[in-house]
């Protein structure tokens, strides 16, 4: 475990200044070094090497997962700002959870219209984890306290569209399997944390991120149902 961090530290300032570009005027480098740190430590202990995922492919999501995370808890960060990283942070936690699941590649033997569908549910799923993202309400602090945003007003049209689309994946969030629903409902309409729901759950931080990724796939599919 050791060697794998301590050989892959690079991919952290890699991805530490990939998010420094986006945000650089609200945060220090040096914080994002240190979010990125704790996400690799975490992924060099779940890693598991059978599973056939190379490290640093799946590294890279969990590195930078944790990095965006870590930024949404900073405090007065401006709304779009903090829309922006809710996007981004599902976004990571759901390609994370498709490693982890394997739904990425297609199984061996699979044909070239099994892997093209492979590819398009998972981009619809990505798709439909960033709006997800931008509905999240404000990320809460380690006591489950709201974190204040600045310059939070929106526009009449754009909180009449929120509002559409949040009934909508409210009655699709309905649908899902049990966990699965109390894990979406919670985290982006309650503004829950993610791994505080999952430890609640009684799921394990891998088990979690496949059953998001799960649930994304079943909501997009549903969504497009209904619009």
């Amino acid at each position: 475990m050791r060697e794998r961090f301590e050989a892959n530290l690079d991919l952290v300032d890699i991805l530490a200044r990939q998010v420094g570009r986006r945000f650089g005027e609200f945060v220090e480098l040096d914080d994002l070094v240190s979010y990125g740190r704790e996400g690799l430590l975490d992924a060099s202990r779940r890693f598991d090497a059978s599973r056939g995922v190379p490290f640093r492919a799946y590294a890279n999501f969990r590195v930078r997962g944790a990095i965006i995370d870590g930024v949404r808890t900073m405090a007065r960060v401006p709304r779009r700002v903090h829309e922006r990283l809710g996007a981004l942070a599902a976004l990571a936690r759901v390609s994370e959870g498709a490693v982890e699941d394997l739904q990425v590649a297609p199984p061996p033997g699979a044909q070239a219209v099994d892997a093209e569908r492979a590819l398009t549910d998972h981009l619809r799923s990505m798709a439909t984890a960033m709006a997800m993202g931008l509905l999240a309400p404000t990320a809460r602090d380690d006591d489950g306290e709201p974190i204040p945003v600045v310059d939070a007003e929106t526009t009449p049209e754009e909180a009449m569209g929120k509002a559409e689309l949040m009934q909508l994946v409210t009655e699709a969030i309905e649908e899902l399997p049990a966990q699965e629903a109390e894990l979406v409902k919670r985290h982006y309409l309650q503004g829950d944390r993610f791994d505080l729901v999952a430890q609640e759950l009684g799921l394990s931080k891998s088990w979690a991120s496949r059953l998001h990724t799960r649930a994304l796939g079943r909501l997009s599919k549903r969504l497009r149902g209904l619009t």
